[in-house]
């Protein structure tokens, strides 16, 4: 539950007026701050690069896919990480050459896939059928094909991801290189693997960066291939609340100066002498969660059988993917003196699931109130959807303080522009 010691009242964005806001680009509305975004990146980036010079950081597409997010980050020095047609497609259209992109996930189509190769992706194989897909391809082209390999680890995180990438404790993985070796089509150069999401133990990336390192030197030491990147994906944790935190328990977010002197200490620890890897961050959240917001609209003013009252929002599960997983902030833009009561914030679906808190602290609120809520810059745009309604506008507040709309908001021609109607 927020309190009232914790509910605050925001009345601007990045100095942007959230009245204005409104009035120029409607509610709801996603805003992202400029200044926030790069001094962020600018933090990971040099808490990485001072320890360890030979860092590449490679913004994860996923993560949020807006062209002007996108454009911010590779003037910033990212690569492009993707797992996807669509988002190869997206980074090819902003002139990213195929040597600055890791092409990672398990659905990775065949046409796309062999125009990444010839362009000098960095592929990550995922399973084995990915792997004879393509040996298939360097047939094809009749040349060897540089490669690198998902691992799958248990750091000791409760939330495994092993559905990714394949086993080191198995022997999956080493199988992999096996055939790798017996083919004589592909070369192992990289390793990759991404433990979790939303890690709050920056240990674990030290238990991580030992256990690819093993394997490294293992596949040195019997087929002669040494690896030249080490690649240890995203996962670090934004400001944002998980859902099921036990009340009352705040959980210290890691700093990037965490994340990197556990990953960087560990490197050094396990590297053997002569051996400087390129190592790879994929950070997405971190980096882009905490500079988004967005702005909602009451719209109903209702009450629970029991008395408690409850608020429809103009936003809800639709826009807001990720409270399956976090508790989002939520911040007051009127001022108002009345005590605060347990109350209820519900989104305008017409589902019973569109709950956007089940309890918080709420002065009562009117018709057209607004509230920013926040964290919201990490996967909300990629996952959310025109269910019921139309998707909002996006808006970045520039560094020089002017508005930039980045995204319209969707009308109908969006929505029908592929359909056919039937024929009368």
């Amino acid at each position: 539950m927020t309190s009232l010691s914790t509910l605050n009242t925001r009345t601007s964005i990045a100095h942007a007026s959230i009245d204005q806001l409104v009035r120029e680009f409607g509610s709801p509305l996603f805003v992202f701050d400029e200044r926030s975004l790069r001094t962020q990146f600018r933090c990971y980036r040099d808490a990485f690069v001072s320890r360890y010079p030979k860092t590449l950081f490679a913004w994860s597409y996923k993560t949020n896919y807006l062209q002007a997010i996108c454009t911010l980050f590779h003037q910033e020095g990212a690569a492009a990480e993707i797992v996807s047609t669509m988002e190869w497609e997206k980074a090819r259209k902003l002139a990213i050459s195929g040597e600055r992109i890791i092409f990672n996930g398990p659905n990775k189509r065949r046409d796309t896939l062999r125009e990444a190769i010839i362009a000098g992706a960095r592929v990550n194989i995922d399973h084995f059928d990915e792997l004879q897909e393509i040996e298939e391809i360097a047939a094809e082209i009749k040349h060897p094909i540089d490669v690198g390999l998902r691992l799958s680890l248990d750091v000791g995180e409760k939330a495994t991801w092993a559905r990714f990438g394949l086993s080191v404790d198995s022997g999956e993985a080493l199988r992999a290189v096996e055939r790798m070796v017996a083919s004589e089509r592909l070369r192992l150069r990289g390793l990759h693997c991404h433990i979790a999401t939303f890690v709050l133990d920056a240990s674990r990336y030290a238990n991580q960066v030992g256990q690819m390192l093993r394997f490294a030197y293992e596949v040195e030491d019997r087929f002669g291939w040494r690896i030249d990147d080490i690649d240890v994906g995203g996962g670090f944790a934004s400001r944002c609340r998980l859902r099921h935190s036990k009340p009352g328990k705040e959980r210290r977010i890691p700093t990037a100066d965490d994340y990197a002197t556990a990953i960087v200490g560990a490197l050094r620890q396990h590297l053997r002498p002569g051996h400087e890897p390129e190592l790879i961050i994929e950070s997405g959240r971190a980096l882009v969660d905490n500079a988004g917001y967005l702005i909602t609209s009451v719209v109903a003013r209702k009450q629970l059988p029991d008395g408690t009252p409850f608020y429809v929002l103009d936003a809800g599960t639709n826009l807001l993917s990720m409270l399956a997983l976090i508790e989002i902030g939520v911040e007051t833009v009127q001022p108002n003196d009345d005590s605060p009561v347990k109350s209820m914030l519900c989104g305008p679906l017409c589902m019973n699931t569109d709950i956007v808190r089940h309890e918080i602290d709420l002065p009562k609120l009117k018709r057209g109130d607004q509230l920013v809520l926040s964290p919201a810059g990490a996967y909300n745009i990629t996952q959310s959807m025109p269910f019921i309604d139309y998707r909002p506008a996006v808006v970045m507040i520039r560094e020089n303080g002017t508005l930039k709309l980045i995204r319209a908001r969707e009308d109908l021609t969006d929505i029908d522009r592929r359909e056919d109607p039937l024929d009368e």
